[in-house]
């Protein structure tokens, strides 16, 4: 059933035009990439701050600035995916580098909205919550080392 549905939108308007045009699977990848510099980058130095790096960074402030930064590299990365996805959908949804990076995905959303739930804005997070900020840069590292080594499977 996943196969059909991968063939499916392959073969829609979004799958071919993503394959086809001269400008769309450029473009996407570009899109892709710069909401991955602003998720990694924002969340990226969010988790170092939370796990003890840059104190002299007030945190309640940073997260302020760079969380809504890292939600819109998330919001790009996500549409300009589609658009990737759409390109070579059947291949990519029997790559088990594609697999794993959509579970690891899963995983990092839910660590995400957990750490969310659990911290309560306090200046200095305990060492689970430190863990957490940890394992949320380690899973965006490897989400995004998957992605660019799909393309070599």
């Amino acid at each position: 059933m996943i196969g059909e549905l991968a063939a499916a939108l392959e073969g829609s308007a979004l799958g071919v035009t993503a394959r086809e045009s001269a400008w769309a699977y450029p473009l996407a990848n570009l899109i892709h990439l710069l909401g991955l510099v602003l998720l990694v980058g924002g969340i990226g130095l969010l988790d170092l701050r939370l796990a003890g790096l840059f104190r002299a960074l007030p945190l309640a402030a940073l997260s302020r600035v760079l969380t809504p930064l890292a939600i819109v590299g998330l919001l790009l990365l996500a549409a300009s995916g589609a658009v990737l996805f759409a390109a070579d959908a059947g291949a990519l949804v029997r790559s088990p580098r594609f697999q794993l990076k959509l579970l690891l995905i899963a995983l990092a959303l839910g660590n995400a909205g957990l750490f969310r739930w659990l911290w309560k804005g306090e200046p200095v997070p305990g060492p689970a919550l430190r863990l957490m900020a940890m394992l949320s840069l380690l899973l965006w590292l490897a989400i995004a080392s998957l992605g660019r080594l799909i393309a070599y499977a």
